[in-house]
């Protein structure tokens, strides 16, 4: 039975909120509202950008959110082109747990809100392209926690719902693995706290990414 490891990436995998929070300070700017509160756009990363940012003005109408969400995109695209892009690590003994879970067998996979370019770029730029069998972004699919994501990654591995683990820091991971019906490890490193992920429906907690190997293959 293929046995398949879902990863979300920012906040998970990599650290990328001073990128996120800048890209979507600017885009504020360019509609005309004050600068959202950096502890508030880190709540929302994980979902998909207008959702992100409907969830952040929520007063202000579909036509707004869109536009601020094609501004961060152009904002994003700027700041990389122009070198403004701060560094996005990887958390601490994320490498390790991935060469660790291939080697123990798992099969790996990514379900992200960011773009295709976005997930492919940083993903070579540490040198992990080739860990993950499946890649899905928010360029494809409806936003977290719609099970969209997680269906099309088990499709693509040829996994079960039953052997297939999602591993995030928000409870749009953990929600959109209970929708899925697979299990759902919540990381604490990340942007969203253990009540929030608990709450959320996550079955395990881990608090280093060193034990993630021993936990997923308890689960």
């Amino acid at each position: 039975m293929i046995r398949l490891a879902v990863f979300d990436c920012d906040g998970t995998l990599a650290d990328g909120q001073a990128n996120i929070c800048l890209a979507m300070a600017l885009a504020f700017a360019d509609a005309g509202l004050a600068e959202p509160d950096p502890r508030a756009v880190r709540q929302i990363v994980g979902l998909s950008l207008p959702q992100a940012v409907a969830m952040l003005v929520p007063d202000r109408d579909a036509e707004l959110h869109d536009a601020v969400a094609e501004g961060y995109k152009r904002h994003f695209r700027a700041m990389r082109t122009d070198g403004r892009l701060a560094e996005e690590p990887l958390f601490p003994g994320i490498a390790d747990a991935l060469t660790a879970l291939l080697d123990g067998g798992w099969t790996l996979g990514v379900a992200t809100g960011k773009s295709d370019r976005g997930l492919a770029l940083l993903l070579a730029h540490h040198g992990l392209t080739h860990h993950f069998t499946t890649l899905q972004t928010a360029d494809r699919h409806p936003s977290k926690p719609h099970p969209a994501m997680l269906y099309a990654a088990m499709a693509e591995a040829g996994a079960m719902s039953e052997a297939t683990v999602m591993i995030g820091d928000t409870g749009f991971d953990m929600a959109m693995a209970v929708a899925a019906g697979t299990r759902a490890i919540g990381v604490t490193w990340g942007y969203h706290d253990r009540d929030t992920l608990i709450a959320a429906g996550a079955h395990q907690m881990c608090d280093d990414a060193a034990l993630l190997p021993a936990l997923l293959d308890m689960s």
